[in-house]
């Protein structure tokens, strides 16, 4: 009966947008109150599923009752219920946000949110490569139509390249699966593990093809350099709910790296063990420089954030990288903090934005807007998580980080990088709040007409910032339980670098459920 649970996360959302669709465009507040209800429920499963997994259970569930490798099969171990838990979250947050009026942009918006969801926990549970090959389709179905939500020039320019590269990505990642079908018979990530490590010489060249094109598409879904050119555009023109959301997408693709290439490509994969490990490293330090450089070269604030979410990649894949159970450990850390961090600023960056006008969210000295204070305070928090100074959660994540690499041979390239771009980060966000508040100006002195901004009461100021300061807190909450969830973390890459016991619970399943 445990197993059904397996099921739950990908069931809600994917019923939770049927019924919104049934629904009457007139019958909004209902649709609100649906589409939170249902989100917080999916906060719920995925809790009780990270408690079901945290003793070490693998729980694989047979779509049909079909025996694997064959038919669908969905598996939760404890690294899919920690991704679950982290995008039900943001999620939530995301969609406390939006019902304050931007969900009014678009007839659909609640349906394409919940199937939104529907593509990422379907990403992080599939067992089978076709299967997350369709997930990747409705997640960018989905993410297209959000990220269109409400219309205009510059999201329809942005949205355009974003599914045209998107589109390629999907073409490439074909071309992966149908090779190693051709080759192996099978798709079935647990059984894929068993035979490429048997696989026969003469077959050795495809399956490392096969294998970089993989990473090729997952690198684009991680905006890994140099497949990162379409995340700045995507992110900075959407709207903040959308662009919230949004911060768990790119990990998406460093899920999937850290999935196949532990799983399939991994050190027991015979003729193609550790596939990836020369160009993984090397490349995510790379994109944490170019993060870095396009946060200074910002000149508008949801930019800068869209910036920071590549950097924030680079740290991830950066301990992923390392490919040794502290690197991984310290990655899976610094994930729900860099996804939390980033959401939250896109939020408060709209917040601010809303309220200077036209001025909107460039980096230029504009009027003293409202609850400055209040505003300048959580932008001072954040932007110390996100550069990584003591003693918040960006500071363990980095310390990790830098723990883990000690004992690794490119430990001066990666403490260099990571300390100096740290360094650059702080210097770009000081620069930011500078503009936005320490230089502000009084209203009567500025090209801005004080009468268009509209006075905000105290209950209008907390439910606005209610979404951010709930981010700030599961953040505030990754420090308090640092140690419990960093034995968390621990155990969850022990069991991805030792995939024998995956293998089996999903190729020995029994399917009378």
């Amino acid at each position: 009966m445990m197993n059904h649970i397996v099921i739950f996360p990908v069931m809600l959302p994917l019923l939770a947008g049927i019924l919104l669709l049934l629904l009457p465009k007139r019958k909004l507040p209902l649709k609100r109150a649906i589409s939170l209800s249902l989100v917080m429920l999916q906060v719920v499963t995925a809790g009780f599923l990270l408690g079901a997994v945290n003793s070490g259970d693998i729980l694989a569930y047979a779509l049909g009752n079909w025996s694997p490798p064959f038919g669908i099969v969905l598996v939760a171990d404890r690294l899919t219920a920690w991704m679950l838990i982290v995008t039900a979250l943001v999620a939530s947050c995301a969609l406390l946000y939006a019902i304050r009026g931007t969900d009014k942009n678009g007839v659909h918006f609640h349906t394409l949110f919940q199937l939104q969801l529907f593509g990422l926990n379907g990403a992080f549970l599939t067992g089978d490569l076709f299967n997350l090959f369709v997930f990747f389709e409705i997640l960018l179905l989905a993410s297209y139509s959000l990220l269109l939500h409400g219309g205009g020039r510059l999201k329809t320019k942005a949205g355009l390249h974003f599914v045209v590269i998107n589109l390629v990505g999907s073409t490439l990642f074909l071309f992966a699966v149908g090779i190693l079908y051709g080759l192996l018979g099978t798709l079935n990530m647990a059984d894929l593990a068993v035979k490429v490590a048997s696989v026969a010489a003469e077959d050795v060249a495809l399956i490392y093809t096969a294998g970089l094109l993989l990473f090729a598409v997952f690198a684009l879904k991680a905006a890994l350099l140099p497949l990162y050119l379409w995340l700045p555009a995507a992110y900075a023109h959407t709207t903040a709910t959308v662009a919230a959301l949004f911060a768990i997408m790119t990990k998406v693709g460093a899920y999937c790296i850290l999935r196949v290439y532990t799983l399939i490509f991994g050190a027991q994969a015979g003729p193609v063990a550790n596939l990836i490990e020369a160009w993984l490293l090397p490349l995510a330090l790379m994109t944490l420089i170019v993060g870095v450089f396009g946060t200074l070269a910002s000149t508008r604030m949801r930019q800068q954030v869209a910036y920071l979410v590549i950097t924030s990649v680079g740290t991830l894949l950066t301990a992923f990288g390392m490919n040794t159970e502290s690197g991984i450990a310290a990655g899976l850390y610094y994930l729900p903090h860099s996804t939390f961090t980033t959401a939250a600023l896109f939020l408060l960056v709209d917040c601010i934005a809303n309220r200077r006008n036209v001025m909107d969210d460039q980096f230029e000295p504009g009027p003293i807007i409202q609850q400055h204070r209040l505003l300048g305070a959580l932008f001072f928090v954040l932007a110390i998580l996100i550069a990584g100074m003591p003693p918040l959660s960006g500071f363990i994540g980095k310390f990790l980080i830098l723990n883990a690499a000690l004992a690794h041979s490119a430990l001066w390239w990666i403490m260099g990088i990571v300390l100096i771009t740290s360094l650059f980060t702080l210097i770009a966000l000081a620069r930011g709040g500078s503009m936005l508040f320490y230089r502000a100006q009084a209203p009567h002195i500025c090209d801005v007409d004080p009468s268009t901004d509209v006075p905000r009461g105290v209950l209008s100021v907390i439910g606005e910032l209610a979404s951010i300061i709930c981010l700030l807190a599961l953040s505030i909450g990754l420090v308090i339980y640092a140690g419990v969830i960093t034995e968390y973390t621990t155990a969850i890459a022990d069991q991805l670098l030792q995939p024998e016991a995956y293998i089996q619970s999903v190729l020995n399943m029994e399917v009378n459920q």
